[in-house]
């Protein structure tokens, strides 16, 4: 069977609070090591209305002390926005922790907009260049035997496994060079999904971190017992999509009733490419959307997003997809 895992971007909801998102999260991760997923990510996001990831690490703190056995991890910390260093205390802080359960994703994209980037303290094309640096130095503060003078305390020894995310193929690239497994964003942005999957496998390294390629795939998955209720769950992601991509970002809506029939061509044109990486309905349909997508990609593991308004009905999600058997 393939691995499957949970991606979280906190979803603060129409009428709701960070607050109430965090207690969500931590329900879910909860919820999601009973089922048997391997992992729960938490993603950095910045000004986003509807996400409440920002303080990745503080979060991931907060879910590591509500569970017991499943890893945690960022999927990912945009590193142009910090310190190598920082990263390496904040990750060696977790791994010290929760020994043993920690993951570092790492991605290029600022997680936000250009005038929050800048607010960040970044420099947007310099840092975006220097990437592949910081990733090697941020692996070498958590290294047995830093080779820089400086010392991530804690950090320095742990050797916290570090992920390489992506939307295109440089991310493939990079993980392939480096030796390190990656994880693609399918769920929102399928276009260079096999083009990155074969440029990783193709030119992989081994390292000694990892001796063979490894793919985790991000999937959208909106599931319920019927039908109707799963496409009716799934009308808050594509109207907070929508809003995203015209420049409205907000909270997660509402679900409501045939949203498809009410937006225009442009719109639908936009949730199809999406939806290429995403299941929709009963059990069984969400059964055979996952192995299509398997069978397609060879993925080694799925990361499973659900943004649904309704937190009772997020759960059900989950719980249908792990018990697939896929």
């Amino acid at each position: 069977m393939t691995a499957l895992s949970i991606l979280d971007l906190s979803p603060i909801i129409e009428g709701g609070d960070a607050g109430q998102s965090f207690r969500n999260s931590l329900s879910l991760a909860q919820h999601g090591e009973a089922l048997g997923y391997r992992r729960y990510w938490a993603a950095e996001h910045h000004g986003m209305p509807g996400i409440a990831s920002a303080a990745t690490a503080v979060l991931l703190a907060y879910i590591g002390a509500g569970t017991s056995t499943i890893r945690i991890g960022a999927g990912g910390v945009m590193l142009p926005n910090h310190s190598p260093l920082v990263i390496a205390e904040q990750f060696g802080t977790l791994e010290s922790l929760f020994p043993g359960r920690v993951d570092l994703g790492l991605g290029r994209a600022p997680g936000s907009d250009q005038r929050t980037a800048r607010a960040l303290r970044r420099d947007l094309q310099s840092d975006a260049d220097q990437f592949p640096q910081d990733v090697v130095e941020l692996m070498d503060f958590m290294s047995k035997e830093p080779k820089q003078s400086v010392r991530a305390v804690p950090g320095m020894g742990l050797e916290v496994p570090v992920w390489i995310l992506g939307s295109s193929t440089f991310g493939a690239q990079l993980a392939a060079h480096l030796g390190l497994p990656y994880a693609f964003a399918s769920h929102f942005a399928p276009q260079q999904l096999m083009q990155a999957i074969q440029i990783y496998r193709e030119t992989f390294k081994p390292s000694s971190q990892l001796d063979k390629p490894y793919v985790m795939l991000g999937f959208n998955v909106f599931a319920a017992d019927t039908d109707e209720e799963a496409q009716f769950r799934s009308s808050s992601w594509q109207q907070a999509f929508v809003n995203l991509r015209s420049g409205r970002p907000g909270r997660l809506p509402p679900p409501v009733e045939n949203y498809r029939a009410r937006v225009g061509p442009a719109e639908n044109a936009l949730l199809d490419s999406v939806l290429s990486c995403s299941a929709v309905g009963t059990p069984d349909a969400v059964r055979a959307g996952l192995q299509a997508f398997i069978a397609r990609t060879g993925a080694d593991e799925l990361m499973i997003t659900s943004q649904v308004f309704d937190h009772a009905a997020r759960l059900r999600s989950y719980e249908i997809v792990a018990g697939l058997g896929v």
